[in-house]
């Protein structure tokens, strides 16, 4: 089955005095979520900030929804749903100010929804009684009223920068299943794109991974297809020195081993004496953001 992408970079860079990111070669998939995974300083928010118009590319180009290239575009603007990574509304504003506020922004933001998003969420509506500004509330509280202001919009890609990192466990968990819901409500032509070092909370929520080093991209692909191309390798600690040829990174100690490998050496591993298992969301990243570490 062909899959369009509701994204496609190709050569995009942006350059800082001491960073610079790229060059990027990513094409997002329509009707997913997309998990950018990457270290502190490896990128993502300036990613994220270049897709959403609030930084400028230094070169190359981004089409969005094979049609668009253009992120100064009201319509364009119109389709895209963007929360940072800390609240953008001002500390002043209650529930019922940025309810205000984002329906003049936005034509498709539905007051009701929003509302009805914010108890979900648990967090001040505009129908709470005596609603509190943004000043006296939480982190937490925060961010999940800025996401059901973005929720509360009629959209077609949401941008979502570390929407999960001042949530609780049980919020995140939510927070997930409202973005499974955001998908299907879509029927196949809404997308996601969320930056988390949450991972194994947030990995029911992705699709596709693009993992980042240093402000490049170090590998990309459908999560299911990763977890076919790499193993974790366990073993004890007297078969590490046959082992470490075949693996990418790894840990080990007195009496075992384990480590990122290649699916493809998994036999040869067994040889060894070597087990082999699908390794998680968060395994994989580790030990990839490891390999990378180690091969700079």
């Amino acid at each position: 089955m062909e899959i369009n992408n509701c994204v496609s970079i190709k050569g995009l860079t942006k350059k800082y005095s001491k960073f610079t990111l790229g060059e990027l070669d990513i094409n997002i998939p329509e009707g997913m979520a997309t998990a950018l995974i990457g270290a502190n300083g490896a990128g993502k928010t300036t990613l994220i900030d270049i897709l959403c118009g609030v930084t400028h590319k230094t070169a190359g180009d981004v089409v969005y929804f094979n049609e668009k290239n253009d992120i100064g575009d009201p319509a364009l603007r119109e389709r895209i749903g963007y929360c940072a990574s800390t609240a953008f509304f001002p500390l002043t504003f209650t529930a019922k100010d940025i309810a205000v506020s984002m329906e003049i922004a936005y034509k498709s933001f539905d007051r009701k929804k929003f509302a009805e998003l914010c108890e979900k969420f648990e967090v001040d509506s505009e129908n709470t009684r005596k609603p509190r500004n943004m000043m006296k509330q939480s982190d937490g509280n925060r961010m999940r009223t800025c996401l059901a202001s973005v929720f509360a919009r009629d959209t077609d890609l949401l941008v979502l920068d570390e929407p999960g990192s001042s949530l609780d466990p049980l919020m995140r968990d939510r927070l997930c299943d409202r973005m499974r819901e955001y998908l299907d409500d879509g029927d196949g032509k809404r997308s996601i794109i969320f930056s988390t070092h949450n991972i194994a909370d947030m990995e029911n929520a992705a699709d596709y991974a693009v993992f980042m080093d240093r402000g490049k991209v170090i590998e990309q692909g459908f999560i299911e297809e990763l977890k076919e191309k790499y193993v974790i390798a366990r073993g004890d600690a007297e078969n590490y020195d046959k082992a470490k040829s075949l693996l990418l990174s790894g840990n080990h100690n007195r009496t075992t081993f384990d480590g990122l490998a290649l699916a493809e050496n998994a036999e040869k591993l067994a040889e060894i004496g070597v087990e082999s298992e699908i390794p998680t969301l968060q395994q994989l990243s580790i030990g990839l953001l490891k390999y990378a570490e180690e091969h700079r």
